[in-house]
């Protein structure tokens, strides 16, 4: 449909101006009416979060985001874009997107005071009409509110003439959602200069005896441990936010799976076929959440979702390079491909010990318990003990990444029981299906203490405990 391009023809529409806290109102009622998520792509909120935000929406609030590193603040954030029609008129040539019923700007009110209904008119996308900054502290107020321009003064400008502002970031976002990240790190000086635009709703630039009322959502984002560790929000600038909500890891390892599920970038090509069974899934997500509860790891500075899917990602990538080396086509991951995990996890978690060097102790006793914890899940005792019985016999199995797995599908056949705890783990027949099934079987029994193993330099010997 053909859009108004003047004054004129936007009058005679019959389009109608509105706050955008009104326009954002609006559409979040359409979409809660609708069943539709108020946020894409965020897993895990909503039961907790996303109701505040409702709420905070609803209500008109400018919202403040705590939460831990990694607990999708600013994808929610940069989402709520989509809560804002999709397009909206502007004065032609504004800076800041002024309203053509409601002019703020002097060039916008000088436009429209010499052409009226011939008023050139712009239609903005609403992904245009979000603007943000990542606080550090050399932002200025001249970034976020705006300063004079000495290359319009230089051009003949007298000082006093409002052309010669440069807007900053907030001003340019009229009409929109202006998101800081890391409030904290804002300089306290410079949080004052957000006070107007939060109650009063409009900034004022200094030198300037003018006053731009501005139509604005703030939202913002922070980690509680800012308040003291690197900076604090001040308690005017806290009080002005309509809403503050706390945002929180997944609650569980079902949770944490849809998470992998949904961010994980899936390693495709025509040479290879990758299966991630699902108990080596549910491995990598407990290893999150048990270091969420460690006493070992720091959890004021969090272990964000990253980490699941960093893990992930490594995890495939090693069983991907073990397959390829033994010249195998299927790629599925095992339990000495753990072993690889070293390295998506220590920039991640911050280890908390007294005697230097024991981070690697500490995250192999998370991943022992993590698969401790997935193999009671998963593999009902009662299917054990014909297996325990042969080793008790005399069996011993090596593992490793340079076991092929055609030695591992060879046990199937001469250790009894072994097909029955496969179908319980829903592996399938396939011989690197078959390999990842059998280490993980085995290192749950040798956690349960029903079977040694002897460990050096990535391989492992499982054998009786008699």
């Amino acid at each position: 449909m053909t859009r108004p391009s003047t004054l004129g023809e936007l009058r005679a529409s019959g389009w109608t101006s509105r706050l955008v806290k009104d326009e954002i109102r609006a559409n979040a009622i359409a979409a809660l009416a609708a069943g539709t998520p108020l946020v894409d792509g965020v897993v895990g909120y909503e039961d907790t979060v996303l109701p505040q935000l409702a709420n905070a929406l609803l209500a008109g609030h400018d919202v403040i985001f705590l939460g831990e590193r990694g607990q999708a603040k600013t994808r929610i954030i940069r989402s709520l874009t989509s809560l804002l029609d999709e397009w909206m008129p502007i004065v032609a040539g504004s800076e800041i997107n002024d309203d053509p019923f409601h002019p703020v700007s002097q060039h916008a009110r000088h436009l429209i005071a010499d052409r009226g209904d011939e008023t050139p008119i712009e239609w903005v996308h609403r992904d245009r009409r979000f603007g943000e900054k990542l606080a550090t502290p050399d932002t200025s107020i001249a970034d976020l509110i705006g300063e004079v321009d000495p290359i319009k003064v230089a051009e003949g400008r007298y000082l006093s003439d409002e052309l010669t502002i440069h807007y900053g970031l907030v001003p340019r976002t009229n009409r929109g959602i202006f998101a800081i990240n890391e409030l904290p790190d804002l300089a306290e000086r410079i949080q004052v200069g957000l006070l107007n635009v939060l109650e009063e709703r409009d900034v004022q630039i200094r030198g300037y005896k003018i006053r731009l009322p501005l139509d604005v959502l703030l939202v913002a984002s922070a980690n509680p441990e800012d308040y003291t560790n690197r900076g604090r929000i001040i308690t005017p600038l806290k009080d002005r936010f309509g809403s503050q909500i706390r945002t929180h890891y997944p609650l569980d390892a079902e949770l944490e799976m849809a998470i992998i599920d949904q961010e994980v970038r899936p390693l495709t090509s025509d040479d290879l076929s990758v299966n991630v069974p699902p108990f080596m899934k549910e491995i990598v997500a407990e290893i999150s959440q048990l270091a969420r509860r460690s006493p070992h790891v720091n959890q004021r500075s969090g272990v964000s979702a990253r980490l699941s899917i960093a893990n992930y990602e490594i995890l495939v990538a090693n069983a991907t390079r073990r397959s390829l080396t033994a010249g195998e086509r299927e790629v599925v991951p095992r339990v000495s491909d753990l072993d690889a995990l070293a390295a998506s996890t220590s920039g991640k978690v911050e280890i908390e010990t007294l005697d230097e060097g024991r981070d690697g102790a500490v995250l192999e006793r998370i991943i022992k318990a993590a698969i401790l914890d997935v193999f009671r899940h998963r593999v009902p005792t009662e299917r054990l003990g014909a297996i325990v019985t042969a080793f008790e016999g005399g069996l011993t199995v090596n593992t490793g990444e340079d076991v092929p797995s055609g030695d591992y599908a060879d046990l199937v056949a001469t250790l009894s029981g072994t097909r029955e705890v496969l179908a319980d783990l829903g592996v399938g027949e396939s011989p690197a299906a078959v390999a990842s099934a059998i280490e993980f079987v085995l290192e749950g029994l040798h956690l349960t203490k029903r079977l040694n193993k002897d460990a050096l330099a990535g391989r492992a010997t499982y054998r009786s405990r008699g």
